[in-house]
């Protein structure tokens, strides 16, 4: 039986201790061995195997390109095994991003994430990020 609340429970708490940058070393936690991450862009869809050792860098990659970020969740839906979340994380950019140099600038990301989860673990999701307005925030900080 697929329970809902369950789902709600692992996303919730990896959303709030791994992919918030507070305790990525937990990934293994709430996710899978191998999750299938499904990258939405319209300029280049692509799936990438992740695991929990290789997710907890990503999101220290972020912080080292963001710093200590801050993550809200502005919406949260969960219908049986899935989870649709819409995130803004704003932070400071800190490193270089698809050859810009650091700005410095405060930047305000947008995700929409949708997480499939099995037998209490992560073991699927698609992300669509807003790279445009991204790239548009460090071209002219806007």
């Amino acid at each position: 039986m697929i329970d809902s609340a369950v789902t709600r429970r692992v996303v919730g708490d990896f959303l709030r201790y791994v992919r918030s940058g507070q305790e990525p070393q937990r990934a293994a936690e709430f996710m899978a061995p191998t999750v299938r991450a499904h990258q939405v862009q319209s300029e280049d869809l692509a799936t990438v195997e992740r695991t929990p050792d290789d997710y907890a860098e990503h999101v220290r990659e972020m912080t080292a390109t963001w710093g200590a970020f801050d993550l809200t969740i502005e919406e949260f839906l969960v219908d049986g095994a899935r989870a649709h979340v819409r995130l803004a994380q704003v932070g400071h950019h800190l490193a270089p991003v698809d050859g810009i140099a650091p700005t410095g600038r405060t930047v305000r990301q947008i995700n929409s994430v949708v997480y499939n989860v099995e037998d209490g673990l992560i073991t699927e999701y698609w992300i669509q990020i807003d790279r445009a307005g991204l790239l548009a925030q460090l071209r002219d900080g806007s």
